[in-house]
């Protein structure tokens, strides 16, 4: 079984009960899938949830070198020395990321998150569309902020072939493994 769903922002990636945050269970009543790698709580977009461990591993793995596609509003608008930085390998405390691919992007046709995020009059924001085929810790944010543009609102629209088109915030589509293509 493979469910996408569409992760609001404030949910937390696990089943189990929370004390602060919702969590998955409180919008996918199905038992015994988990999530293929995670979402922070203040991140949107797409979470695969899967019964099935190999597919897990082929989608979570990073020498699988499957693309994790995330539309990226940053503070401030990237040089084009950072994107460079950024899509060559970027140090991050103790390690060197994986190149990365970057464009600047239109601002994208998203839906309206409760909590909104932070404005400042006189710093312009930018969008960015982000490919990365790892998944370290808050590792785009960190990206980001290593090239002085502080990521004010993240939403990974796709992993490989799975895309939360058509899926709302909080909703899920549930498919039989023979229906998708990975």
């Amino acid at each position: 079984m493979i469910i996408l769903f569409n992760k609001p922002y404030g949910v937390i990636s696990q089943f189990s009960p929370h004390p602060k945050l919702k969590t998955l269970k409180e919008f996918i009543p199905l038992p015994n899938i988990y999530p293929v790698g995670r979402l922070d709580a203040d991140s949107e977009g797409l979470l695969i949830l899967t019964d099935n461990g190999k597919l897990q591993n082929e989608l979570a793995n990073p020498t699988k070198k499957v693309f994790k596609k995330y539309w990226v509003q940053v503070e401030n608008i990237p040089k084009e020395s950072d994107l460079k930085e950024l899509e060559t390998g970027i140090k991050i405390k103790d390690y060197l990321t994986k190149p990365a691919k970057l464009r600047f992007i239109e601002d994208p046709k998203i839906w309206h998150r409760e909590k909104p995020i932070r404005e400042r009059k006189k710093i312009p924001t930018s969008w960015l569309e982000i490919q990365i085929c790892e998944g370290k810790n808050r590792q785009i944010r960190k990206m980001t902020a290593a090239i002085n543009c502080p990521t004010l609102r993240l939403i990974r629209v796709a992993i490989g072939n799975y895309s939360i088109e058509g899926i709302n915030p909080g909703e899920y589509m549930n498919f039989a493994e023979h229906d998708l293509i990975t």
